[in-house]
């Protein structure tokens, strides 16, 4: 089914998921360098799920840059529905968080935070619905996870990313649409980025904070990150902003739009994303400016959509969505 995401009237901001936030993560997974102590279940990228999905790297045993252990949760005691009177999560909030960035919300009993809606600038509502609040505090809507309080996440509640993705046809010197040798169908190429801390490739996304509406913010990333903008002269900055703006004012797919499932996850803080793609048809907006790594991305490039490229598994589907859709190869 095609999903069209005409109406950005969400208020947020976007920062890349490395500025601000003190630990060597992407947006749509985990970077395996950060903690060889972790197991394989946290080191793996985060993954989107399907409304009836059980979260499973939100239940890792060992939480993501620490040793803290949780609480062993079975599959058959993740919904707080089922009945579990000796369910006794560990309470963990990592001390970067804990030391009161910008990023973060205060601890729960200092500030009364309105959850399920827009809280002053900071959108507490969640992709998925109405969330329950127990205690004063919000519950993960995939279930337990063994370990309470904000981990590395900043916000109570839901912590909102996107991930623009940025496509165009795959085209040889006459400007013609080259097609799989195979499946026969013409070939797309995104914009992707290889994380200086991760060393992997990857969807270039961002942690959402309040602030802007989402397709200005989408546009600035993508315009410092793969583009580096913030290091052009005024003309080339200029040139750059008409292109991306041409490009983003276009209706984009919504790709995904819900819950990740991600190791950072608790049972009071989640991660939630949206996936826009954003394709330039005729090649003649985005395509044709060079492309020039920002300052978190040690490369930057535009690499074909295939089935065989290693990305971080939720960034592997949104492709094959993107790819459905614009009845390309994959």
């Amino acid at each position: 089914m095609k999903r069209v995401f005409t109406n950005w009237a969400g208020s947020v901001h976007i920062a890349l998921t490395i500025v601000g936030l003190p630990y060597g993560v992407c947006t749509g997974g985990y970077c395996k360098s950060i903690n060889s102590r972790v197991p394989s279940m946290c080191t793996l990228s985060s993954a989107f799920m399907s409304s009836s999905s059980m979260h499973i790297k939100a239940r890792c045993s060992v939480y993501p840059g620490s040793d803290t252990h949780r609480f062993p949760v079975p599959d058959d005691k993740v919904s707080w529905a089922a009945d579990w009177p000796e369910y006794s999560p560990v309470n963990y909030t990592a001390p970067s968080v804990l030391n009161k960035p910008v990023w973060a919300d205060p601890e729960i009993g200092s500030f009364s935070p309105q959850f399920n809606s827009l809280d002053g600038s900071v959108d507490r509502r969640s992709h998925e619905g109405e969330y329950t609040v127990q205690d004063g505090r919000p519950l993960n809507p995939r279930g337990r996870t063994g370990l309470n309080g904000r981990g590395l996440l900043g916000r109570w509640g839901p912590n909102h990313a996107a991930d623009p993705i940025v496509t165009r046809w795959k085209r040889d010197s006459t400007g013609q649409h080259i097609s799989h040798a195979i499946s026969k169908l013409p070939v797309l190429q995104f914009v992707s980025i290889k994380r200086k801390d991760c060393g992997e490739w990857a969807i270039p996304g961002g942690m959402v904070d309040p602030g802007e509406l989402v397709s200005l913010t989408l546009q600035r990333e993508f315009s410092e990150e793969a583009m580096n903008s913030l290091q052009a002269s005024p003309q080339e900055r200029e040139k750059i902003h008409e292109r991306i703006t041409q490009l983003f004012s276009a209706p984009g797919f919504q790709v995904y739009k819900g819950y990740v499932d991600d190791p950072r996850n608790t049972d009071n803080s989640w991660m939630e994303t949206v996936a826009v793609n954003f394709h330039d048809e005729k090649g003649n907006s985005v395509s044709e400016l060079p492309l020039q790594a920002g300052d978190d991305a040690g490369q930057v490039s535009w690499i074909d959509v295939d089935s065989s490229q290693p990305l971080y598994a939720s960034h592997s589907h949104f492709l094959q969505t993107v790819a459905k859709e614009r009845k390309a190869h994959w």
